[in-house]
């Protein structure tokens, strides 16, 4: 069976329609999406109701943030889910569907497992917020606690950095692995990378297609002036919204 799995999405509509269109190509109809469809970006309610299509849907800290007061945001980061939660209460928008939006968010889980299976937002011991980082796989300590609560593979996003942490202590970016990698009887983490929002230097989105015998990370091109022009004209999007997904930083 193939799935794709999606993450960190950050209201880009462009980018998540392209993803979805790069997915229908590939006659894969089974999605996932590992949070954060909210935040930083300019489209928050197309996002979310794109996302509750998805087969599968897990909590980001920004749809929480979203939901609730945001915690340990930075002041650009709080103004936005600030200026995203005023978008998704908008009373001029349609009552009926805004509130099937909260619904959808506010019921959310924090993880899910199918069988060796676990799909979190951040890591296996902290499903929300613990970020996983590539040098991170040099700290055995950090490594250690986090690989022990893994019963076979773990996928999360969180970081914007795709890759592979396997159990032995190596991080593998996309491009060092043909953008390919076997699923064997080591643990692993996988990082699916960001639709919305990439960070590790590649401007195209990202995500992960899932089958039975291996994972590949597939990027999509998508046209991010126009989104970078939506966030400069909001006045509670910070310009540096725009600005990095340019650069993929």
């Amino acid at each position: 069976m193939r799935r794709a799995l999606i993450s960190d999405i950050h209201s880009n509509l462009e980018a998540l329609e392209a993803v979805l269109a790069d997915i229908r190509s590939q006659g894969i109809t089974e999605i996932y999406c590992l949070g954060d469809i909210v935040g930083y970006g300019p489209n928050p309610r197309e996002c979310v109701d794109l996302v509750m299509k998805c087969d599968a849907c897990i909590l980001g800290n920004h749809d929480q943030g979203a939901l609730f007061d945001p915690d340990g945001f930075n002041a650009g980061a709080e103004r936005a889910i600030f200026w995203t939660r005023d978008q998704l209460e908008n009373p001029q928008g349609d009552p009926e569907q805004n509130a099937l939006r909260w619904d959808f968010l506010g019921t959310l889980p924090r993880c899910l497992r199918e069988g060796e299976f676990l799909f979190v937002h951040g890591s296996a011991r902290n499903p929300l917020n613990e970020y996983v980082f590539p040098e991170d796989a040099y700290n055995q300590r950090k490594m250690d606690k986090i690989f022990s609560l893994i019963e076979h593979y773990c996928f999360q996003g969180h970081t914007h950095v795709p890759g592979v942490f396997t159990e032995s202590r190596t991080f593998l970016a996309p491009d060092e692995i043909g953008y390919q990698f076997k699923l064997n009887e080591e643990k692993l983490m996988v990082n699916v990378g960001s639709v919305g929002q990439p960070r590790d230097g590649d401007n195209r989105s990202c995500y992960v297609v899932l089958d039975d015998e291996k994972i590949e990370f597939r990027r999509v091109e998508y046209d991010f002036n126009i989104t970078a022009q939506k966030i400069y004209d909001f006045a509670n999007l910070d310009n540096f919204l725009g600005d990095r997904l340019r650069d993929g930083r």
